[in-house]
């Protein structure tokens, strides 16, 4: 097994970090174990640096002419899939995964090594680009790193990132258009590069009927729509696909989980202009929420008084406090809880049936963990003796059920996945469990990770709030183990507690 190459400078140390992870993350889904993963990491990552290095003199070598060459970590993994195809063919291909085999032995796999007018256009126009500006594309795009974290990292002007980003979208789609009508190509699929071409410039633009089944029947024009079409949010995937090749898609959404985890909740970062809009947008409408309910609690008072006045003590009652014969036409037994209230406990229900399911913002959440992810203290388990959920901060109650299945287990770790089903729509979620042995779960996926103690939460992320009624919500960790791996205990659904299936 080959060592990592040692860094020239602190720069490249740093980077070596940032590609190592990259390169690591590909690698375990190309292989069929940890240990061949990190055997495949290590040979791709000296492969892709020797490449780097070696692209790098030559450039310096030529007077600044730049060779086409891609940015670091696609580089990298370009290697990973070249060091895979090595291993196939010295007989070591058992190390890999099956899907992968069958690919590296497919025509698929000959088009990223085979003449260059016929490689994917994706990986063409990234190499056609500039090194900064593909850099920037592949950070944003495909590694899913916040703009902010990008512009830190490039050292672009932050007032100035969008328009930025935007410019660099715009000369990946003429690279694109310009080596696709460079692809060797049949009469048919010539006569459609101009209509391809005006219909992906416009977001509004209909596909006519011809165009989307030619796309459907001739993967090159497919390939170079969704790099032209940058409206729609294909551009990742694209990329993806075009430039690693086997296993882009999962690898992209292996980076989304790895940078929400990295970037989530309670990390310290750089401020968000966005997320700050976002919660002030939150805030407001708490606001709103607690006046309305405010004016409704004076409404029921006000017909309270005004049902006990036609009766000739109804005066002298209603100051008393006695009882009368007439009954409130609305009346809430307390107050809606306001932020400061101790009523929103953690995973407890507010003492008052009428008061509102906490929202989304800094007010305490109904699993008592805050949305910026704060965790707080660790308490006993607590809900109600039902199995309901309250359905996302709307104040309704929905039946919920819960599934813990136990994927894998080895002597130190395991990976499990948590399916919750909810009887009512939600437009966000919250689920909380207790652990009785001690673990500590390390890693999320598809939610965002808060424990305390022994009691763990997870929160859904922008993509999955909403949840249909009687739909599924699912997520997976992985986590550690002492001794004894019991079943956790104790599952709620934003605040309420969900039966077992």
């Amino acid at each position: 097994m080959p060592d990592l190459p040692t860094p020239k400078d602190a720069a490249e140390a740093a980077l070596f970090s940032e590609c190592w992870d990259a390169v690591l993350s590909y690698a375990d889904l190309c292989t069929s174990g940890s240990t061949e993963a990190n055997q495949l990491a290590r040979e791709a990552f000296a492969l892709g640096i020797r490449e780097a290095r070696a692209a790098e003199d030559g450039t310096a070598r030529g007077g600044g002419r730049r060779s086409s060459r891609l940015p670091r970590i696609p580089l990298l993994l370009t290697a990973v899939r070249t060091t895979a195809a090595a291993w196939e063919a010295r007989g070591q291909g058992h190390k890999l995964d099956p899907d992968l085999r069958l690919w590296l032995n497919s025509g698929k796999a000959a088009r990223y090594v085979g003449p260059p007018l016929s490689r994917p256009i994706a990986l063409r126009g990234l190499r056609d680009m500039q090194e900064p500006d593909a850099a920037l594309l592949w950070l944003a795009e495909v590694e899913a790193l916040p703009l902010h974290a990008v512009v830190r990292r490039q050292g672009l002007d932050p007032s100035a990132a969008v328009e930025e980003l935007n410019e660099v979208r715009g000369l990946f789609r003429d690279r694109c258009h310009r080596n696709h009508l460079d692809t060797p190509m049949d009469a048919e699929c010539r006569s459609y590069v101009r209509l391809l071409d005006a219909v992906t410039r416009s977001p509004a633009a209909d596909t006519p009927p011809d165009l989307s089944r030619h796309l459907a029947t001739c993967v090159e024009c497919a390939e170079a729509a969704a790099c032209l079409r940058l409206h729609g949010g294909g551009l990742p995937a694209a990329l993806a696909q075009g430039v690693i090749g086997w296993g882009g898609l999962a690898y992209l959404e292996r980076r989304r989980r790895a940078a929400e985890v990295r970037l989530g909740p309670g990390r310290p970062d750089t401020a968000d202009p966005e997320g700050a809009a976002v919660r002030a947008a939150a805030s407001r409408a708490r606001v709103r929420r607690n006046a309305l309910l405010t004016a409704a609690v004076l409404v029921s008072g006000l017909a309270l008084a005004v049902s006990m006045m036609p009766g000739d003590g109804g005066g002298d009652a209603l100051a008393k406090g006695s009882p009368t014969d007439s009954s409130p036409v609305a009346g809430p037994r307390s107050a809606p809880p306001s932020a400061s209230s101790p009523a929103a406990s953690a995973d407890g229900p507010a003492p008052s049936s009428s008061g509102p399911a906490p929202s989304a913002d800094g007010t305490p959440s109904a699993d008592g963990t805050a949305a910026d992810g704060a965790s707080k203290p660790d308490t006993e388990p607590q809900g109600t003796s039902s199995s309901t959920a309250a359905a996302g901060g709307s104040g309704r109650e929905a039946a919920c059920e819960v599934r813990y299945d136990l994927v894998n287990q080895w002597p130190d770790g395991f990976q499990a996945t948590v399916t919750v089903t909810t009887a009512q729509a939600l437009d966000s979620w919250r689920v909380a469990w207790s652990f009785r042995d001690g673990q500590r779960v390390d890693q999320m996926w598809d939610a965002s990770l808060a424990q305390s103690g022994s009691r763990v939460t997870a929160a859904n992320a922008d993509y999955n709030r909403t949840v249909s009624a009687n739909g599924t919500l699912t997520f997976g960790f992985l986590a550690s183990w002492h001794q004894k791996n019991s079943a956790p205990y104790a599952f709620t659904l934003n605040g309420k507690t969900c039966t077992a299936s």
